[in-house]
């Protein structure tokens, strides 16, 4: 066959595939029909409380997916905005939003994220409340939220039922990939961001065309059109249409694009329906863990520190802060790092450093000032003292400076770990001493097993493309 028609068969089978999830990702006419109702009576019974309660509240509204038609159904929840004059202290804000919220859904649980809301039931959907001020300019919002209104009405009025179809086949086929979400425990593309690139090129097909030659950073706009004050690890950079000093993808990570990348390659060189199926494999168990070890003949550390009481949003980038400068300080302590990883329990937070060798070499060598300098006479002093734990020189190095070896009090890498921690910066709320509880450091073996333990040794030990995952034992 020859590459036309190669490249046209691949074509056709993508076509097919993609009717075919998009028909099974279609929500029902009972389904919409039961969303449009509850997004009505929401907002008619908030009213209706607020009235009741001589509440402030300028007005209610329920936006995002549920609201567009672009949701996946198992991930079907309804956004309740409820938003308040901009003049409102913010404990009347919280009050209000949440008298409100109460008044109107069943099972009502307070929860938080950037500020807090409530997340409780209605007609059998699940509902968040969300408190927010009424602001006339998107781009000088007041509280996290208040950009969503516009975000609804810039959305609504360019979605066709067409790239409604097509939002959907993306969040399915991102979710695939594990890049769908843009909160900090998955860092990937927040729904409002997939339907700003659908709606820019068009279709899934379009983004993943234009995706398979993307370099990072890319920007989906032209460079004066950039956000201000861009953090240089930025991913992808668009501009909110509704805000433009505003980065859409500001939480989407390199590692999470990178995939998105070599994914679109893949595809659409080789459609089918699995790239639409999320899969749950097994995790390693520790002696699993501990097999590949032997094999790799490597060394894991595992840190453990007392989880805080914080939501995942303020909690996922400190724990990523730990694992850098935890592994960055057994580098600089010579070992050879060979990778880390974090994960979290309900009760603690882990680390997990692989290194070459559980122990550094005895023998350190430390370096001395050039021969000629005024320092040279106070090191010298320092290491022909009696006392002083040489094991050679000082001598002259072929550079002309001076060095001693000494032999080094801790060599195995848990105990220069249990040595080092008090002077990390690991994040606020995760810093040896603070509270809730202390550190320690134990080798793999010695490490409780746990769920979190399990998704932390598959992410060091068990690497692999997304589309390439394999059943444990068939690895």
């Amino acid at each position: 066959m020859g590459d036309g028609a190669t490249t046209r068969a691949v074509a056709a089978a993508a076509d097919r595939v993609e009717r075919e999830v998009s028909a099974r990702l279609a929500p029902t006419a009972e389904t919409l029909e039961r969303v449009a109702r509850a997004r009505s009576e929401l907002v008619d019974q908030i009213r209706t409380a607020a009235q009741s309660r001589q509440s402030p509240l300028v007005r209610a509204l329920v936006a995002g997916s549920a609201a567009r038609g672009t949701f996946l159904t198992d991930r079907l929840d309804i956004d309740l905005f409820l938003l308040f004059p901009p003049d409102l202290p913010r404990d009347r804000l919280r009050e209000e939003g949440l008298a409100l919220g109460r008044a109107v859904l069943s099972d009502p649980e307070t929860r938080y994220a950037e500020h807090p809301y409530l997340r409780g039931r209605y007609q059998g959907f699940a509902v968040d409340a969300v408190p927010g001020y009424a602001v006339t300019d998107p781009a000088h919002p007041l509280s996290p939220v208040d950009r969503t209104p516009f975000h609804q009405e810039y959305l609504a009025a360019r979605e066709t039922p067409e790239i409604v179809e097509q939002v959907r086949l993306a969040k399915q086929f991102f979710r695939t990939l594990g890049v769908y979400g843009s909160e900090a425990r998955t860092e990937g593309f927040s729904g409002y961001l997939v339907e700003l690139v659908i709606l820019q090129f068009g279709s899934l097909r379009g983004v993943l065309e234009a995706a398979r030659r993307w370099r990072i950073p890319t920007r989906l706009l032209p460079a004066e059109q950039d956000p201000p004050r861009l953090p240089p690890e930025v991913a992808l950079i668009l501009a909110d249409p509704v805000d433009p000093h505003r980065n859409v993808a500001s939480a989407l990570s390199r590692r999470n694009l990178a995939t998105l990348i070599l994914a679109a390659g893949e595809y659409l060189q080789h459609p089918g329906p699995s790239w639409f199926e999320p899969r749950t494999w097994p995790t390693l168990t520790r002696a699993e863990a501990l097999h590949r070890l032997e094999e790799r003949g490597t060394h894991v550390a595992v840190v453990q520190l007392a989880r805080p009481e914080l939501v995942d949003d303020t909690l996922y980038p400190q724990v990523r802060k730990a694992e850098r400068a935890i592994a960055e300080e057994v580098a600089r302590s010579d070992f050879t790092v060979v990778g880390s990883a974090c994960a979290v329990d309900p009760d603690r937070v882990l680390v997990l450093v692989e290194v070459g060798h559980p122990h550094r070499p005895t023998v350190r060598s430390q370096d001395g000032p050039p021969a000629g300098i005024d320092r040279v006479q106070d090191y010298l002093d320092k290491w022909t003292q009696p006392d002083a734990p040489v094991l050679q020189g000082p001598y002259v190095r072929g550079d002309g400076t001076l060095a001693v070896e000494t032999r080094r009090p801790e060599r195995e890498v848990e105990a220069v770990l249990r040595a080092v921690l008090p002077r990390l910066s690991l994040g606020k709320d995760l810093s040896p001493g603070k509270e809730p509880g202390p550190a320690s450091v134990h080798p793999l073996g010695s490490t409780r097993e746990s769920a979190g333990l399990s998704r932390g040794l598959d992410e060091l030990l068990a690497k692999r493309l997304p589309w390439d995952r394999l059943p444990a034992g068939a690895r």
